[in-house]
């Protein structure tokens, strides 16, 4: 997992311009709420599972010298909330190869942190309009 800092800042409506690194990116909502300027949150993430199980398999496949050509995963949300992937593989693949690759793309690290147990930790810094200076934690 990378060490950069992502950071999102107010925007137009609910248009959020993130920063990682040098990169920049949007997350918005469709209309009515907002603008639909860049993807919305959930979109956000179905594109970093995505993008990390392909780059896992891609990675694997290229280590073990198989003649992986594509690989392309399809994302979308469940009727019950659930992440349904759809990975599809093309190349001259063994069945093993193809039992491996499966069970690589259930391990990429993106996969791991939404299934385990994460804790996140809010750190809150309070700026009051009086003062513009930041009120102790």
């Amino acid at each position: 997992m990378t060490g950069r800092t992502v950071s999102v800042r107010e925007g137009r409506r609910l248009a959020r311009p993130l920063t990682v690194g040098p990169h920049l990116l949007t997350a918005d909502e469709p209309e009515p709420l907002s603008s639909d300027t860049g993807p919305t949150p959930g979109e956000l993430l179905l594109a970093a599972l995505g993008s990390c199980t392909s780059m896992a398999v891609r990675a694997y496949a290229g280590r073990h010298g198989w003649q992986l050509d594509h690989v392309v995963v399809d994302l979308r949300f469940g009727p019950r909330g659930e992440i349904v992937k759809n990975i599809r593989l093309t190349g001259d693949l063994e069945p093993d190869q193809i039992r491996r690759l499966l069970a690589v793309a259930g391990r990429c690290p993106v996969q791991r942190l939404i299934t385990g147990d994460v804790s996140v930790v809010t750190v809150p810094t309070v700026v009051t309009p009086r003062t513009g200076t930041p009120l102790p934690n």
